[in-house]
């Protein structure tokens, strides 16, 4: 089979033929049709989580994918062929992910059927994304009235959030460069700061100059989330999805302080699904990149300005 896939750490992403994946006992092999790029899928190939799971190379890089069920275990029941599903692909401890023309997952793991009114390429840029969004702003658990500021609000995590923040009545303001306005105030932000025109920290207590009663961090680094901070209101809470978070330090200053490690469910992806088939999630497709042109791509999409999911044609 085809797959997109590194020799090494640090090495540059190429496409090569290589061995279809055996389903194990309770493993669904599927053919894919589509896979949803994340930023943590640079990340491994570049050695960020080295030392910390085995893996095997080559590495088959992607972890959200959708496709069509073609073989099952001998133990699956949940699954069967002609099954059309979506969820989560990477196994590094075997070299696998979801860039290829063949994946395979576990049945108790993050997988689900795709509903038929949702389209592969939108079930594949759900699992990471939207799942994360979805836990961000559950352990935020913002009530009406209250204040959420959103950073990095239009990326897949960041619009998915600004919805489910929004749908639970809070006020969001979120950062948004100019050409993303419209869009961020459309899927719910009441408010949007231009991060590239003045410190965000200055225009939200603009905005606010009592504070927010919560952040979701959905890209500073360590360095720069410290200015972002004081915005929060004493007995306020913060959350980063990139580990940037000294939560001991924040406890001392009466603010809550979570480093979200996101692990998507089943059951939770079919609910996020269903929610988009009926028009109440929307997942923004920002571009749709051929399977044979990812390598070359890949660079682009990796530094650009996210506007939403991009998402692998296979």
């Amino acid at each position: 089979m085809r797959a997109i896939a590194i020799t090494g750490f640090g090495a540059d992403p190429e496409i090569m033929q290589l061995p279809a994946p055996e389903p194990g006992p309770r493993e669904v092999f599927v053919r894919m049709r589509a896979a949803g790029y994340n930023p943590v899928d640079v990340k491994v190939a570049n050695g960020a989580m080295k030392g910390m799971v085995p893996f095997t190379f080559p590495l088959i890089l992607g972890t959200d994918g959708a496709g069509v069920v073609e073989a099952t275990g001998a133990e699956v029941s949940a699954f069967s062929p002609g099954d059309e599903v979506f969820g989560r692909f990477a196994d590094y401890p075997r070299g696998l992910g979801s860039f290829a023309e063949y994946g395979v997952a576990a049945e108790d793991g993050a997988i689900a059927h795709k509903p038929q009114g949702v389209r592969f390429e939108q079930a594949a840029a759900v699992p990471t994304a939207t799942g994360a969004a979805h836990e961000v702003v559950e352990t935020v658990r913002p009530d009406s009235g209250q204040t959420v500021l959103i950073i990095g609000a239009t990326g897949g995590v960041g619009q998915s959030a600004v919805q489910f923040a929004a749908r639970r009545g809070a006020r969001v303001i979120a950062t948004a460069a100019p050409d993303a306005e419209a869009l961020t105030r459309d899927l719910g932000a009441s408010d949007t700061v231009d991060h590239t025109a003045a410190p965000v920290a200055d225009q939200v207590l603009a905005l606010c100059p009592d504070g927010v009663d919560a952040v979701l961090d959905l890209v500073d680094p360590p360095e720069a989330i410290g200015d972002v901070i004081r915005v929060l209101r004493p007995g306020g809470i913060i959350v980063s999805t990139v580990g940037a978070l000294d939560p001991d330090e924040l406890t001392e200053r009466e603010i809550r302080a979570v480093n979200l490690v996101h692990r998507p469910s089943g059951p939770l992806l079919a609910d996020l699904a269903a929610q988009v088939d009926r028009g109440d999630l929307r997942v923004q497709i920002q571009a749709q990149v051929p399977f044979d042109q990812l390598p070359v791509r890949l660079p682009d999409i990796q530094y650009g300005h996210a506007r939403g999911k991009v998402v692998i044609e296979i």
